[in-house]
């Protein structure tokens, strides 16, 4: 015809139940997944807390049949330094600007 828009042509009422439909289930597939999301985290928290007492029974063992070195770091050893000062500064030294 002449290029002009039809106000004839419309979606209709099964175009708006097919959007509805789909806005529907988008809507259920993000609460499942979110859902699993909180209970994956929930899971690796309780990993990591059930790792963490395993490590402290392991040290309290450990600890035991040990002194403590220098520093206090007992059975672990060197284990701390890797957050720790750099090899020849003090772990009092400030950083220099």
């Amino acid at each position: 015809m002449n290029g002009a828009p039809s106000s004839l042509v419309s979606p209709g009422l099964w175009g708006f139940f097919a959007f509805f439909l789909l806005g529907l289930a988008l809507y259920l597939l993000m609460r499942n997944m979110n859902a699993r999301m909180r209970r994956m985290s929930y899971r690796s928290e309780e990993l990591a807390r059930e790792a963490e007492q395993e490590r402290a029974a392991d040290r309290e063992r450990k600890g035991k049949g040990s002194t403590p070195t220098e520093g206090g770091q007992g059975a672990e050893g060197d284990a701390g330094r890797a957050n720790g000062p750099a090899s020849g500064e003090s772990p009092s030294a400030e950083p220099q600007q």
